[in-house]
């Protein structure tokens, strides 16, 4: 994929169904971790709600490693799953949806509950502000001290971010660089320093 979205900031949006209150939190989240550790800061800031429903895809939207889905006390089905479908038919990425629920008073049932937490998500999907978000993967460029000035200079003009230096005999810069561009940076690369430098891209091996 040469890019997917992910929301910029925090954001909040409101629902009402049937006197339930549904309030979305999405939150762009890297990993696991910090997807859990969102979906506790909302448990936090609404704790007397009747349920935190939760899905995420903490990382590319096809790496299901990091997909996951939580009901959180409504019944089997109803809303996790649901959740993390629209996610997963939105481009979207490196995203966490919460929806909060204020029971009402009145039942939805299981249909009714399916459709107010799809609902729910993909109106605040379709709200939300985000960015497009380049996959990267790891290159190490080893070169020659004569050469650090004018490669350096040429890396911050390009769309490739430097991770890391090592200076030993020679300069190893670890870089992080952008799947769609990479090919034609590679050359241009090649062509500044001459061919003089040693490209290592594990990812490729």
């Amino acid at each position: 994929m040469d890019y997917y979205l992910s929301p910029t900031h925090t954001q909040r949006f409101d629902l009402e169904i049937k006197n339930s209150q549904f309030i979305t939190t999405v939150c762009r989240t890297n990993g696991r971790d910090a997807a859990k550790a969102f979906i506790e800061e909302v448990r936090q800031r609404y704790p007397d709600a009747n349920h935190h429903c939760w899905a995420f895809i903490a990382g590319m939207p096809n790496n299901a490693h990091l997909w996951d889905q939580s009901d959180d006390g409504e019944p089997k089905g109803t809303a996790g799953k649901p959740m993390l479908n629209v996610l997963q038919h939105s481009d979207f990425g490196e995203t966490t949806v919460v929806v909060t629920r204020f029971f009402g008073g009145v039942k939805l049932g299981a249909g009714g509950l399916v459709r107010a937490y799809s609902q729910a998500v993909q109106e605040a999907l379709s709200q939300t502000e985000y960015e497009n978000v380049y996959p990267r993967r790891a290159v190490q460029l080893k070169i020659a001290y004569p050469l650090l000035g004018k490669v350096e200079y040429w890396l911050e003009q390009s769309d490739i971010e430097i991770t890391n230096k090592t200076y030993s005999d020679s300069i190893v810069i670890d870089l992080a660089v952008i799947e769609r561009t990479w090919p034609e940076h590679k050359i241009l690369l090649t062509d500044l320093c001459q061919g003089s430098l040693t490209l290592i891209e594990p990812d490729n091996e």
